[in-house]
């Protein structure tokens, strides 16, 4: 696959298209004629380009150029993005050079806020371009009209590829690009990306599902280098803990300074914190508005609606507003929290001034001690332009059985055509036969211990052979479940007018039928009691009750609402990151860019223990009250760290140290105990190099995951995905209590019957992947063999400080918790420091 860095063909561009060039005073950047070559020489192309360089033109331009002369039928480009809202923006920026060119070309969104009057009339006309999301590309080849819609299919434009292909939802779509290269053998695939740390990979991704065809990796030069910084402040910085409260007056003043600002956090939690710390100190009454993915549609769009017409100062925000939604005014870009990857970091800022020629600027803003060091090795990680995104991932059963069930859904399908089709999938190229038909047999049954009931027969084998669906409400589930992205169960919030609840009727609100704020996880209700305050879409709530999938709330005042604490929307510290960090502890003289009270930390650290080498791993010990701890640094990130605790304490249960608990952050990990750990390690009786063993991921791995309530969960993820569990029927979702019960009943009936079934074994690899980071625990673990420093202590070290500190916290909110937890630090830091 040939690799071309400028246009190798002449490329023409229709008068109507030059003109419209000539009446802007531009002209197209070499990279978009470098698409364009790539499409007139009948190839396919993945572009590298940084923000703001015009890859949205690039990758319509081919389209354009073909549509200008007005002839063509049908749909003739897809455009799929990983985000709604980006489809809609790419829309209305797409729909502009049409109108001013006057071509007779038809682009429309389709996505799930697209009313289904619109939906049908696109399956009877198509527009010539169609924006879309992966999971609504499902619904539509999934329909038996499919060949039809896609006869004409010519291109498909794959955004931000990157978001794409590192989650299930990059593996579902790549089994859908396969089915459309067989609808459309004419078709050609254009990707486009801004921050990719392997572009060949990326490239090989969208080749696979038209492999007799050339496709080219194309890059543009890059464009001014961004302009980034952490955020300098007088006040004291938080040991630990993530709301950045110390630095809302600065953070307000550098927003007074700056036309527009978008705020990044990592978290829906943080970003209602951070919307609420902005407003208390908003004495000029700034138009501050709050974005993120649990609020309703409506008021996202609102958001979006009044950045683009330049009506806010500032937007605190999630990912939803990471990927290539254009807001031309907005100057600076803040990051509260660290960027936990400098490929995040980079997509994020460029944000700002969204133009090639323009530096775009950033601020960081640590919120405690560590993260100071993780966006200083972010700093610089982005001044080197080095990025570290993730690779593309292989597939998964439980994607591929939905897929099977959506292509029976379209027609009867024949095994071994299906097979043939699904390896032309990147993420299924490789996947044997038999694992193939086993999960086409677990669709069409449930498999050997669920063939024997009805409801799990989902398809028939016909007299030729090929399979069908059993009856056509089977479709209708289907269609309804679509989709891999498994939130927890969500609950309406609806806000009422009248607090208080019907005299008799605990669970029927008064006045209950007023506007729907947004979602929220069910199990956060579990935890209030009616009247209980917090915060959501920007103002503080009392909670009124509970009706069926629906919690009302009405507005309240409140000194200290609760924060709500979403289970989804946090990354993990990049492996990169991890490894500049241990860089930097390990190197002194790299000290002087760090702020003094950060640098005096660790001076205090080398002077009373010793600092964390690069290539070693840290062990302390110490007593603290009628208890013994272990703290080690292994820099891997919450998840790793998470499952070493749970590992580290059942072999040193087996050694008879007696562990009480554990507690993991992104940096360290503290076990506590009964035992003497320093004694039993000086003695000999327990060994370090056999306690941190690479071989703690066999057996001992097994037996916890066998234990463990996370396989269930895991498990039930997998069984809604490859539509084993519905949580939708026709006018009515299931409770998330209800999911829970159901998929528990069937593990067990699996666990104990068929433990080789398919959806346990994408359930475990599901746990190693994702929720236990087996594989970078196993890079660590063998990284610091040999190399592990232990250092007995009288007493706590400066840097066991910040992961003390979450041990036995108590669930304190607002300004309290920060007072709570600085008045901890401080008594911690006396006593490491000998003045207790």
């Amino acid at each position: 696959m040939p690799r071309c860095r400028g246009a190798t063909l002449t490329t023409t561009l229709p008068p109507i298209i030059t003109d419209w060039f000539v009446r802007k005073g531009w002209s197209p950047r070499q990279h978009q004629l470098d698409v364009l070559a790539s499409w007139q020489a009948d190839a396919s192309a993945l572009l590298i380009a940084p923000t703001g360089a015009g890859k949205t033109l690039a990758g319509f331009l081919p389209t354009l150029v073909d549509l200008a002369d007005g002839q063509f039928e049908g749909l003739h480009t897809l455009y799929i993005s990983p985000l709604k809202a980006l489809a809609v923006d790419v829309q209305r920026n797409l729909n502009a050079p049409i109108l001013e060119m006057g071509l007779k070309v038809t682009a429309e969104t389709r996505t799930g806020d697209t009313p289904a009057s619109k939906r049908a009339r696109q399956r009877a006309k198509p527009p010539h371009i169609l924006l879309t999301t992966p999971e609504q590309l499902c619904l539509l080849i999934s329909h038996p009209h499919a060949e039809l819609f896609f006869g004409s299919l010519r291109r498909i434009v794959l955004d931000e590829l990157h978001a794409l292909v590192t989650s299930k939802r990059g593996e579902l779509l790549s089994l859908a690009l396969a089915r459309i290269a067989k609808l459309a053998p004419d078709l050609r695939i254009t990707a486009l990306s801004a921050t990719v740390a392997r572009p060949d990979l990326l490239r090989d991704w969208i080749a696979q599902p038209v492999p007799e065809q050339p496709t080219h990796l194309l890059t543009a030069s890059g464009g001014a280098p961004p302009v980034l910084e952490i955020l300098e402040t007088e006040q004291r910085l938080p040991w630990a803990g993530h709301s950045a409260n110390y630095a809302h007056r600065d953070l307000y003043e550098t927003i007074k300074r700056h036309k527009t600002t978008l705020l990044f956090v990592n978290t829906r939690s943080q970003a209602e914190m951070l919307f609420q710390g902005l407003w208390a100190v908003n004495d000029d009454m700034l138009p501050i508005a709050l974005h993120h993915g649990s609020l309703s549609v409506e008021q996202r769009r609102k958001v979006e609606s009044a950045m683009v017409s330049g009506q806010l100062k500032a937007v605190v925000c999630t990912s939803t507003l990471d990927l290539g939604i254009d807001w031309g005014d907005v100057d600076l870009v803040v990051q509260v929290g660290a960027p936990k990857g400098s490929s995040r970091m980079l997509q994020r800022i460029g944000r700002a001034n969204h133009r090639l020629d323009e530096p775009s600027k950033a601020v960081l803003v640590p919120s405690n001690r560590f993260e100071v060091l993780e966006c200083e090795a972010a700093l610089e990680a982005v001044a080197e332009g080095h990025q570290d995104s993730e690779d593309p991932v292989s597939g998964g059963y439980d994607v591929l059985a939905q897929h099977i069930l959506g292509m029976a859904c379209a027609a009867p399908l024949a095994a071994d055509d299906l097979y043939d089709e699904i390896r032309r999938a990147w993420p299924y190229r490789d996947i044997e036969r038999d694992k193939f038909d086993r999960v086409l047999e677990f669709v069409a049954t449930g498999g050997y211990a669920l063939k024997a009931y009805e409801r799990y027969a989902r398809l028939k084998q016909t007299e030729d052979g090929k399979w069908r669906i059993a009856n056509p409400q089977v479709a209708q589930q289907y269609r309804l479940n679509i989709g891999t992205i498994i939130e927890e169960p969500m609950v309406k919030v609806r806000l009422i007018r009248q607090r208080g609840l019907k005299k008799g009727q605990s669970n029927s609100p008064v006045g209950y039928g007023g506007r729907v704020l947004g979602e929220m996880e069910e199990y956060f209700f579990g935890t209030l009691l009616v009247g209980d305050t917090f915060m959501f879409g920007g103002e503080i709530v009392a909670f009124e009750g509970m009706r069926d999938n629906e919690a009302f709330v009405s507005r309240a005042q409140a000194t200290n609402p609760k924060i709500p604490s979403y289970m989804g929307g946090k990354f993990p510290l990049s492996t990169y990151l991890a490894e500049r960090v241990r860089k930097m502890l390990d190197t002194p003289e790299s000290w002087k860019a760090l702020p003094d009270q950060v640098s005096d930390w660790l001076r205090l650290q080398r002077d009373i223990s010793v600092l964390p080498s690069r290539d070693s791993l840290l062990v302390e010990t110490f007593p603290r009250g009628s208890q013994n701890f272990l703290v080690c640094y292994p820099f891997e990130g919450r998840l790793a760290h998470q499952t070493l605790g749970m590992l580290l304490t059942r072999r040193l249960e087996r050694a008879r140290a007696r562990p009480l608990g554990f507690v993991a952050s992104e940096y360290a990990l503290a076990v506590w105990g009964l035992g003497d750990l320093s004694a039993l390690i000086r003695t000999d009786r327990l060994s370090l190099d056999e306690l941190f063993s690479e071989d703690m991921l066999g057996d001992d791995l097994e037996a916890w995951l066998d234990e463990s309530a996370l396989m269930k969960r895991t498990f039930r993820n997998c069984a809604i995905i490859s539509g084993l569990i519905e949580r939708r029927h026709p006018g009515k979702e299931k409770s998330g209590r209800q999911i829970t019960m159901s998929s528990d009943l069937i593990y067990d009936v699996l666990y104990q019957h068929e433990p080789d079934h398919i959806l346990i074994q994408a359930t475990r690899r599901d746990a190693a992947r994702g929720l236990l980071d087996i594989e970078r625990l196993g890079d660590m673990l063998r990284r610091i063999r040999g190399h592990i420093v232990h250092k007995a202590l009288p007493r706590i070290s400066p840097l066991a400080v910040p992961v003390m500190l979450d041990i036995g916290k108590e669930p304190i909110f607002g300004e309290g918790r920060e007072s709570a937890m600085a008045d901890a630090a401080d008594e911690l830091m006396r006593e490491a420091l000998g003045q207790s």
